[in-house]
């Protein structure tokens, strides 16, 4: 087998240790040198010639920052790119198909973002050797396949790639002016007034880019990619931000593109993939020490294969447990412990009305909240708290809210590990290491600076935070947003053990519907007009309120014959309408 050495330089600290890799080590007892200290980088160096696995320095190591791992022999004739001695290395490309949409599936850190450079051209893959880079080299590499002519017309400048980064929150940091005067400069293609139509930004045209909203940011983004004239179109998580509806409407657009051009999509939506792509590339590995590109595969196929955790044809399991989703739970009645009553509410401010359905919300249940962003949701629970007076109606009952917002901020400086000490002394819970910290993997950012965490990686610690708190309801607003499908189904799972376990209400509001589909026993639906007035649903059952909502934005469901797994159904397609003659838009078979 072939053996690779990974160690994390972030984690790896050699002024905190005694070097114990080195020390116990038995190559160095031998003479072999199979660790020796790196004077010049600052770190150990392990020889994967001479290292025997013997899982001895890993153990050792008091920061977890060292990796040993076997892989098949044959994969070292794939190896795409690798980072450095001991470092992250990606086996194997995706190829993205002329007028098709390829989506990448995967965990972050298994190397997604690196496909993406690679096949733009911002890096130029070393083919695991990280001393030299050559255009030539590559192009001559893979001769007689079909990434030979994508390579050389990528580096001859025949073939250019539009990007849309992952992270939009950074385009106001280097974007000045307004919508309009921006995606007129980028507008390449003569379709800017079709565009700001398609993506609902008529209104947005004389904002400012920094008084953007994150969902406007979003589509501001899609379209200045879709402006530019290109041969491939990379998308990398275009659903962030968004409401359903305008992920589905993004879904629609493009798809339109994909007539045309190829489109290669990153998204950690599974419902969103499933409605955009065409073919499906999982990548699976070690996070931040390797990822392998699995053959290409039908979107149906790929998911499925994804949530089962098992690559049949390559005799691979990466994950443990298959993933199943509980449908026979959709239909049973509501029974908890009510932990509070509240009338019909009404909240009026300028320019805004709210009116919400009176309800109970039960001990250890978790209500899934559906509707546009700026419709009253955390209103409505600010007046449940007590923060916030309503106009007209009364809540029976006090209660404490711990609330995780959308948008998060990193705050002052210091470490994860004294932000999260910070808010455990302030308002903590017993079970807090072995029930959130660990299953969160918040013990392997402590040395992290919060500043320079990751968004996933913030979003892991406000949620942390969140769960904390000794408190009666838990609202957290886009728990989702910057997660991976791995982390989303984990997330999941832990927010529930939580409150079934304090007996608490759990109010979750989020955009993924495969997400409040696994989390949720009710469902609240918002709707109205964003900004000028919002009305909701009392808490109904997941049939109802799921029903209730995907009839709004005019989509049937069906389920996964394998897992269960809620699916779009194509519009117009024939069983979209056979649901819609039933009145069946959240299909439970």
């Amino acid at each position: 087998s072939m053996r690779l050495a990974i160690i994390d330089t972030d984690r790896c600290q050699p002024r905190k240790c005694s070097k114990e890799c080195i020390r116990f080590c038995p190559g160095v007892r031998i003479g072999d040198e199979t660790i020796e200290f790196n004077e010049e980088m600052n770190k150990p160096l392990i020889s994967e010639k001479l290292c025997t696995g013997c899982g001895i320095c890993p153990k050792k190591c008091p920061f977890t920052a060292i990796s040993i791992i076997g892989l098949p022999e044959e994969l070292q004739e794939d190896i795409m790119h690798q980072y450095g001695e001991n470092m992250f290395r990606l086996f194997r490309l995706p190829y993205p198909r002329n007028n098709s949409v390829t989506g990448l599936i995967g965990q972050n850190g298994t190397g997604k973002t690196s496909i993406v450079k690679i096949l733009s051209g911002e890096i130029v893959p070393n083919l695991g050797d990280w001393k030299t880079t050559n255009e030539e080299t590559v192009v001559k590499h893979f001769s007689g396949t079909q990434f030979n002519h994508y390579f050389k017309e990528l580096y001859n400048g025949n073939l250019k790639a539009v990007f849309k980064p992952q992270h939009v929150d950074f385009i106001p940091k280097s974007v000045e002016g307004n919508v309009g005067e921006l995606l007129e400069k980028v507008d390449e293609r003569g379709e800017i007034r079709n565009v700001l139509l398609e993506l609902e930004l008529e209104n947005a045209k004389e904002k400012s880019i920094k008084e953007l909203s994150g969902g406007e940011l979003q589509r501001v983004a899609i379209g200045a990619t879709i402006l530019r004239e290109g041969n491939i179109y990379i998308f990398d998580e275009p659903s962030s931000y968004l409401d359903v509806r305008q992920r589905l409407n993004i879904s629609k657009i493009i798809r339109k593109l994909a007539e045309k051009k190829r489109v290669l999509l990153v998204e950690h939506d599974l419902v969103v993939l499933d409605y955009l792509a065409d073919y499906v590339n999982i990548v699976f590995g070690g996070v931040g020490e390797y990822g392998i590109v699995s053959h290409p595969m039908t979107v149906r196929q790929g998911i499925n294969i994804y949530l089962d955790g098992y690559i049949r044809e390559e005799n691979l399991k990466f994950r443990q447990n298959p993933v199943k989703f509980d449908v026979k739970g959709y239909t049973r009645q509501w029974n908890a412990i009510p932990l509070l009553n509240f009338d019909n509410l009404i909240k009026s401010y300028k320019g805004f009305n709210l009116n919400l359905s009176g309800g109970t919300l039960g001990k250890g249940e978790v209500i899934g909240v559906l509707g546009p962003n700026a419709i009253g949701k955390t209103t409505f629970v600010k007046m449940l708290a007590g923060i916030i007076k309503p106009d007209s109606g009364k809540v029976d009952g006090k209660v404490k809210v711990s609330y995780k917002p959308q948008y998060i901020t990193p705050g002052k400086e210091g470490t994860v590990f004294e932000t999260v000490s910070k808010a455990l002394k302030e308002n903590g819970s017993p079970f807090f290491e072995g029930e959130v910290s660990k299953p969160l993997q918040i013990d392997l950012l402590q040395e992290k600076k919060i500043t320079q965490l990751s968004g996933g990686e913030l979003q892991r610690v406000a949620i942390a935070i969140c769960l904390s708190r000794d408190v009666d309801i838990y609202l957290l607003d886009e728990p989702s947003a910057y997660l991976d499908i791995e982390q989303r189904l984990n997330v999941a799972k832990i927010i529930r053990r939580v409150i079934e376990k304090k007996e608490a209400t759990g109010i979750i509001v989020d955009h993924d519907l495969l997400f409040t589909d696994y989390i949720s026993d009710r469902i609240m639906v918002f709707k109205g007009l964003p900004g000028e007035k919002g009305y909701s649903t009392q808490p109904l059952t997941m049939n109802d309120g799921m029903n209730t909502f995907l009839k709004d934005i005019n989509i049937t469901f069906r389920r996964d014959s394998n897992n269960g797994r809620p699916r779009t159904n194509k519009l117009n397609s024939q069983k979209d309408k056979e649901q819609k003659a039933k009145g069946e838009y959240y299909y439970n078979s």
